[in-house]
């Protein structure tokens, strides 16, 4: 089909079947509506949760309503984008419909790139600034409590041994105490507290606290108990931090994949109610006239 003033519309070989303008209005559009619906959900996340025990939402629903959210906010935000942006773009009446099905689609997909990308910026630079100014107040309380506390000496534990005897020399609190922590501290790193160190530990805490060997050694052993359920629960902490930063990542990945594909569907929806669009034309005799433009 040639150009013609029939066809104010009609394709080109040299017109880019790219529209940024609609692109970018689409992206605009998703870009705002999520954010919209991010300040939603954290209302009535921070809504559902209570400081108080048994009450208020549990982490599990909370964790599974984040989820539906999330997917809820990317299929609605990016549906809207990838319909205007189908909506807005130019049409060519002498394209074969599966081209024209083809541009619309990718208009969608653009528009949730563009939106995507522009969130992301977003989140990272928001991100960044708070952990820089978290990391920055740590490294000033860091700096002020090495200004105060002592340093500690790798090499203590070892010294420490050199001048052991039978029984603990009568030192003074501050002294005994440092030699329990770090005996404590050297059992944390090796998994296990050597028999040795617990003799000596369980005298010096019958020195300082009048109690029977026997009675000092059982106090030993509860407290070491109690390091290594401190060590388990912290493993356990750790644990559950790292499945929670999986199932995050990956249910975020499954949320980004349906906005893509629903931005992609919304265009192609949005192209078709396009072409639908019937013009308004008036003659000389002021006649007005309604005629669909097809491709």
């Amino acid at each position: 089909m040639i150009p013609s003033a029939d066809y104010p519309y009609a394709d080109t070989q040299s017109r880019s079947g790219v529209s940024w303008a609609a692109i970018f209005a689409g992206a605009a559009a998703a870009a705002s509506l999520s954010l919209i619906l991010v300040v939603l959900g954290a209302g009535l996340g921070f809504a559902a949760t209570s400081p108080w025990a048994d009450e208020g939402a549990s982490a599990k629903a909370l964790g599974i309503s984040t989820i539906i959210w999330l997917l809820l906010t990317q299929i609605l935000a990016s549906g809207l984008g990838g319909y205007i942006a189908g909506r807005l773009r130019v049409k060519w009446a002498n394209l074969h419909g599966d081209e024209v099905y083809f541009r619309d689609t990718a208009h969608g997909f653009l528009s949730w790139a563009v939106a995507t990308l522009v969130a992301a910026m977003l989140i990272v630079g928001t991100v960044g600034g708070l952990a820089g100014a978290g990391v920055q107040a740590g490294a000033t309380a860091v700096g002020a409590a090495a200004s105060v506390a002592p340093k500690p000496d790798p090499n203590g534990y070892f010294v420490d041994s050199l001048f052991r005897s039978d029984g603990p020399a009568p030192v003074s609190d501050d002294a005994a105490n440092g030699v329990a922590a770090r005996i404590i501290a050297r059992s944390i790193t090796e998994g296990t507290l050597a028999e040795g160190d617990r003799t000596y530990l369980a005298q010096l805490v019958a020195q300082r606290t009048r109690l029977s060997q026997a009675e000092a050694e059982a106090r030993v052993d509860q407290v070491f108990a109690q390091v290594e359920q401190a060590k388990v629960q912290a493993k356990q902490a750790a644990d559950t931090a790292a499945k929670v930063a999986a199932w995050t990542a990956l249910w975020t990945f499954v949320a980004l994949l349906c906005g893509a594909f629903f931005a992609s569907l919304a265009a192609l929806y949005g192209g078709r109610q396009r072409d639908h669009v019937q013009w308004l034309e008036g003659d000389e005799m002021g006649y007005t006239a309604r005629r669909t433009v097809q491709r």
